[in-house]
């Protein structure tokens, strides 16, 4: 007669069925009741389900033995050469009442399949797959498993860590590197962009004077500016910590301006016309930025920036006007354009990004202190010099849009900017500060972004901003294509 000898270990298994099967009638109580409140179609839907489970329970129980029985006769330990997902994990019933899956350990994060709103506790609300932390690093563990131990509601430790942190998608990082703060996980960037900025002004000019101070002799003539200025630049951005990062942009300038007004010959009705072109290094700003909140499921991510501009570019003050054409003596400009403001400026702002996934929320508020400047001439008449100090205004910006993600590489954007600069002053040797007549400004435009992800290295980012303001220009349009190592 031969004697069978079952260890201990396979019998534990094997007692643990019928204390699964008890576990598994509870759950079925609670199923049938939270069917009484459903409908027909409803309840046909959830029976499916309860037949899903327990065929996935009852094979996950008959692997379990058979691997332990391998165990037990040398052929194999689980963790060293078993199956995959041949570890099992007791677990409650899900809040519906029904008995949760058994997946293997590497999808113990994932999104539960039976579960039907999204953003729930077992995964993010793009649907990202999260992973959960490894052992030894601080997370509990389940007895027998060397995965992490399952919460009261199906979920892990590491899962509700993580959770606390709303994963993005690759078009919302791009939004949130475009429209918010850098990208702190990433060591070094560069992103270089191109843009142009379009001016159409009209000014109606007079050349006479009042005769009996009510009729006026001389030429009246309608004066046009037309002004692109094309700039490209490189941002070089480096993370230094998790939470701070640093930046310096060179800008390089091309400016092209076009000068319409009539008054050829002496004529009042002809049109004479003339261009200028001026390149150069533009206005070199650097900055930091610090990281105060990161996004999680309740709070925006909440970031604060410092920026220091320096007049690298050419001065504008001191620049003469002069007569353009020899036939009109209306037709005047500048003698040169020039690629910068000259002077020194600081901004403050802080902006806050909040994803509801596909959605996008940022808003930003910043202030510019500009330091005044003294200049040994300020006068654009020719042979006239005047020293003075100037002030320029400082300027107030806020704005805020939307981005949308409608695939994992492509987002598109919208959002409204709004920039307030009080009138300039100037200060002659000796004087006290006086008011620039008609330099108080209000910048106001609308902006449009499409953003497309080329590879988890390189994005793509274009751009139209129109005017909605005289203060502001009438169109610029961009692109950048920010590159992360």
């Amino acid at each position: 007669m031969t004697n069978v000898s079952w260890t201990r270990t396979p019998r534990i298994a094997l007692a643990a069925i019928p204390a699964a099967v008890l576990l598994f009638a509870l759950s079925q109580g609670a199923a049938a009741q939270a069917l009484a409140n459903q409908s027909v179609e409803d309840r046909l839907n959830t029976l499916m389900r309860v037949v899903d489970e327990q065929q996935r329970q009852i094979h996950s129980l008959e692997q379990q033995v058979t691997n332990l029985e391998m165990s037990q006769r040398g052929r194999g330990v689980p963790g060293y050469g078993a199956p995959a997902g041949s570890e099992v994990v007791a677990q409650p019933p899900g809040a519906d009442g029904l008995p949760v899956p058994l997946p293997p350990l590497q999808q113990l994060a994932q999104i539960n399949p039976g579960a039907s709103a999204p953003g729930d506790a077992t995964g993010t609300a793009t649907g990202v797959p999260v992973n959960p932390p490894a052992p030894g690093n601080g997370s509990e563990t389940a007895p027998g498993t060397s995965g992490p131990a399952p919460m009261p509601d199906g979920t892990t430790i590491g899962q509700k860590q993580k959770a606390a942190e709303p994963a993005r998608t690759q078009a919302e990082e791009a939004v949130v590197q475009r429209e918010h703060a850098p990208l702190f996980d990433h060591k070094l960037t560069l992103d270089w962009g191109i843009s142009d900025t379009y001016y159409d002004r009209r000014q109606l000019q007079l050349s006479g004077f009042l005769a009996l101070d009510a009729i006026f002799l001389g030429n009246i003539n309608l004066g046009q500016t037309k002004s692109h200025q094309v700039m490209a630049d490189l941002d070089t951005r480096y993370g230094l910590t998790d939470r701070i990062s640093i930046d310096v942009d060179v800008p390089y300038v091309y400016r092209h301006s076009n000068f319409i007004i009539g008054g050829a010959g002496g004529a009042a009705n002809s049109m004479s016309d003339a261009s200028l072109n001026s390149s150069g290094i533009g206005d070199i700003n650097f900055g930091i930025y610090y990281q105060f909140l990161k996004e999680t499921n309740s709070m925006p991510d909440v970031v604060g920036s410092l920026r220091i501009k320096a007049p690298t570019g050419s001065s504008p003050f001191g620049v003469k006007v002069v007569q353009l054409t020899p036939d009109n003596t209306n037709l005047v400009a500048p003698s040169k354009l020039p690629t910068g403001t000259g002077f020194w400026n600081i901004t403050a702002g802080v902006s806050l990004l909040k994803t509801y996934d596909p959605v996008v929320l940022f808003g930003s508020l910043s202030y510019t202190y500009n330091i005044a400047r003294s200049f040994a001439d300020i006068s654009s008449v020719a042979g006239q010099v005047q020293p003075a100090t100037v002030k320029l205004g400082d300027i107030i910006q806020f704005g805020g849009g939307v981005a949308l993600a409608f695939s994992d590489k492509d987002s598109a954007s919208i959002s409204y900017t709004m920039a307030l600069e009080p009138a300039s002053k100037t200060r002659q040797p000796g004087d006290s500060y006086s008011k620039v007549p008609g330099s108080e400004t209000t910048a106001s435009t609308l902006n449009f972004g499409l953003n497309h992800v080329v590879n988890k290295h390189l994005t793509i980012n274009g751009s139209v901003s129109v005017g909605l303001t005289p203060d502001a220009p009438n169109f610029v349009v961009g692109v950048r294509f920010p590159y992360t190592f």
